[in-house]
């Protein structure tokens, strides 16, 4: 007799990717650390950054998922993680967070104040990341707080900017206040941004995150 088909899960090495833009000041510098949404990449992570008004002043680090596929014309594009084995890929992406900190602090010579900053489906990576490794502030754009992160965190969440287009059906108003509510219940001093605009970057938003970086150097 045939027995039924068993689910085995075997550890991999692989290799992540990220970009790095440095200002042009010498000497350590403060850090923002990206993670772009669902079918993106880090470049396209990077020019979002690059629009931020300021963003001269601090090391820019996109970091892209570590599961990669072909999107329209060949372009390479990356995916987070799916329901599949999800508990290891999220093990897997917190792991990855810390070896990019652990180079670009050895490269680059980064210092506090600590950003992480996600859109779309990156806000979770970024969400996971600040529960994990402490920062200054965390920037979401488009995405909500992971059950994970809301039950439990290894570190205290910094304050929160959480953005949202008006007229965004993926992340809908009733999405945006139950994110605030968790954070709040956890202690999390949590900001708003709304505008007029959809599931995107807007003009609104990045004088809004500019104004959180502002505040930290």
């Amino acid at each position: 007799m045939v027995s039924d088909t068993e689910v085995r899960t075997i550890e991999a090495r692989t290799h992540g990717r990220y970009l790095v833009q440095v200002p042009g000041t010498p000497g350590s510098r403060p850090t923002i650390v990206g993670f772009h949404g669902y079918g993106q990449n880090a470049e396209r992570l990077m020019a979002s950054l690059q629009q931020i008004p300021g963003h001269e002043r601090w090391l820019l680090v996109a970091v892209q998922a570590l599961h990669p596929f072909y999107h329209r014309d060949n372009l390479v594009v990356a995916n987070w993680m799916t329901r599949q084995d999800r508990e290891l890929a999220i093990a897997e992406n917190v792991e990855y967070v810390g070896s990019v900190l652990n180079a670009v602090s050895r490269e680059y010579s980064s210092r506090a104040p600590l950003v992480f900053l996600g859109f779309s489906q990156g806000v979770g990576m970024a969400y996971r990341a600040a529960a994990h490794y402490r920062a200054d502030a965390l920037i979401a754009l488009a995405g909500d707080v992971p059950p994970d992160v809301a039950a439990s965190t290894r570190v205290p969440l910094p304050p929160v900017l959480i953005g949202r287009g008006t007229r965004d059906d993926m992340y809908p108003s009733h999405k945006h206040d139950a994110d605030v509510a968790t954070l709040q219940s956890l202690g999390v001093n949590v900001e708003s941004c709304v505008f007029d605009g959809a599931h995107e970057w807007t003009a609104d938003f990045y004088a809004a995150a500019s104004r959180i970086l502002a505040r930290l150097v």
